[in-house]
């Protein structure tokens, strides 16, 4: 399902040309709003989503009217949730975050579960929330005191890194600037910042001045103990068989070519997961299998074979363990490379469980890279694994693309044969595949570069991937990826006005829709529980199938 080709976009306005505001004369920072605006700019905020709200009315016309809608640019949502699915799809090719604008205590309702998403999918999004004047004097006879809340933030306080509502123009500087920071700080994550209308409001006295922010960029890497690397390259050099484990890490080229090195220089064997972004060149001698949403029984079997395994932040190390090692400890010694304890708190349960570590290096992963391969020096003096060794040879062949099956006419798809028919009709496209449904068949496509696949949506709700596809797009539209997101239906439907911003504002972008017309992943389950109560697992579509009448889901795009 095409939404916006890069024919189809020449026939349209470029993004930056939509929405101009007329100019209005000797426009200056008056107001306590203009501050926030002029503080966005100066971060290097390009775009703010949102869904206009008068809790924020004053902060709308800065950046109409102060800044001329031009970093950041204004990108409109049909709803809140579309609103910060758009900076989580921005910020998972990125790295950095996009603002998100969101009214009152209704907006931040409507938008919890894609901050939720946000939070355990770690990435960071700067989110400016609003509510009615603190002052009741000041409320208006019943929508201000409706949409207005005592502690706003605690609304989604268990899953962002920090919140604040700061009580004058020079706090909400200094609070925007500290959420800015926070959300970029490994493991990044969402940040919080609620607004009163009477600070938006407020006039800025003469003597009012911003800092200079080029001295509050703060880190965006978590560097590892030089004793643990030490510690950790000790023990991989007497290593016979390393298995690495490469979960959730960063984008950037240089980190992936590392990767690439250590697992070179150890002989390991590499597994991924498809709930992360692309990690390890799939078509490598040394990666194994698939990336995989649950561990594989071959990867089990690796694990259980391994002297040493290399954990750089894999999303459930002591589930992936356990699904290997049952309830009996792993033989391996296993150094854990993860700074993802440093957001863990007691409401939400996605630090997962508790896994025996042998050396825990408390460190973004693709910082220990450079200083560990350094350690271990120009060659390894460790005896490699012997071939035919447990798990060895045993990768996954993957169907070449252009191995498409013959497909009747008639015949309805399903996940194996979508995929190869993608793999044949992109051939050598340069493709970012920013979504996939959780059953995607990950032997389907060899990744090469940290932006081939964008992984999951952190939360593993439904209703995410139309907006996290268009934040994607939009971060992808000056490069050579073609964007391109496989949606089941159910994630379609639940958000399928998110692509009305795509349109809006000329943002290439390809979409295909599994269409199995079920909410099948919980069909599965009911199937379970009536076979195990000795049930008619018949009666598993009930309540389940999405037909009578069936939805026209093109016809849904084109609206």
């Amino acid at each position: 399902m095409p939404i916006m080709t890069r024919d189809s976009i020449k026939q349209r306005p470029a993004l930056e040309s939509v929405e101009r505001p007329q100019s209005g004369k000797d426009i200056t920072m008056a107001w306590g709003s203009d501050a926030v605006a002029e503080v966005l700019r100066q971060l290097g905020i390009k775009f703010i989503a949102l869904v206009p709200g008068s809790s924020y009315r004053c902060l709308h016309d800065s950046l109409v009217n102060y800044l001329g809608n031009e970093q950041p640019q204004i990108l409109l949502a049909l709803h809140e949730e579309h609103a910060v699915a758009v900076a989580h799809g921005y910020a998972k090719v990125t790295e950095q975050p996009m603002a998100v604008a969101l009214h009152s205590n209704v907006g931040l309702m409507h938008a919890s579960m894609a901050i939720f998403n946000a939070w355990c999918d770690r990435v960071p999004v700067l989110i400016l929330g609003a509510t009615g004047p603190v002052d009741t004097t000041r409320r208006r006879p019943w929508i201000d005191w409706i949409h207005t809340a005592r502690d706003q933030g605690a609304l989604v306080r268990p899953f962002t890194k920090w919140d604040d509502q700061p009580a004058s123009p020079e706090a909400a500087v200094e609070a925007m600037v500290r959420a800015w920071q926070i959300a970029r700080r490994p493991p990044q994550g969402p940040t919080h910042i609620c607004l009163p209308v009477e600070v938006q409001e407020q006039r800025l006295d003469k003597s009012f001045s911003l800092p200079d922010l080029s001295r509050f960029r703060g880190s965006e890497r978590v560097y590892p103990d030089p004793e643990a690397i030490t510690a950790a390259a000790a023990l991989l050099r007497t290593a016979r068989n390393v298995v690495m484990m490469v979960g959730r890490v960063s984008r950037r080229r240089e980190d992936w070519d590392m990767r690439v090195q250590l697992a070179e220089r150890l002989n390991a064997r590499v597994i991924t997961d498809s709930k992360a972004a692309a990690a390890f060149p799939t078509s490598h001698r040394l990666h194994y299998g698939a990336p995989q949403l649950w561990l594989a029984p071959e990867s089990a079997e690796l694990l259980r074979s391994a002297d040493v395994v290399l954990n750089l932040n894999w999303i459930d190390l002591a589930g992936a363990l356990k699904t290997a090692c049952g309830t009996k400890a792993p033989d391996a010694r296993i150094i854990h490379v993860s700074a993802d304890a440093l957001n863990h708190n007691g409401w939400s349960m996605d630090y997962m469980g508790l896994p025996p570590v042998d050396i825990e290096i408390l460190a973004e992963p693709d910082a220990i890279l450079a200083p560990l391969l350094e350690a271990l020096g120009p060659g390894s003096d460790r005896k490699q694994a012997e071939p035919g060794a447990p798990g060895e040879g045993r990768a996954l062949k993957r169907a070449p693309r252009t191995n498409s099956p013959a497909l009747a006419p008639t015949l309805e798809l399903d996940l194996e044969q979508i995929a190869a028919c993608l793999g044949s009709a992109l051939g050598d496209r340069t493709v970012s595949l920013i979504r996939t449904p959780l059953s995607w068949p990950g032997d389907r496509y060899d990744f090469c570069g940290p932006l081939d696949y964008l992984g999951y949506d952190g939360g593993a709700g439904i209703g995410s991937g139309p907006g996290m596809a268009v934040g994607a797009a939009l971060a992808l539209r000056n490069s050579d990826y073609i964007p391109l997101a496989v949606l089941g239906d159910g994630d379609y439907l639940m958000g399928v006005t998110a692509l009305w911003t795509a349109v809006r504002y000329s943002i290439p972008l390809l979409v295909i829709v599994a269409n199995n017309r079920s909410y099948y992943n919980a069909a599965v389950h009911q199937q379970m529980v009536a076979r195990l109560r000795g049930r008619p697992p018949e009666n598993k579509w009930i309540g389940q199938k999405i037909i009578a009448p069936d939805i026209d889901l093109a016809a849904m795009a084109r609206a």
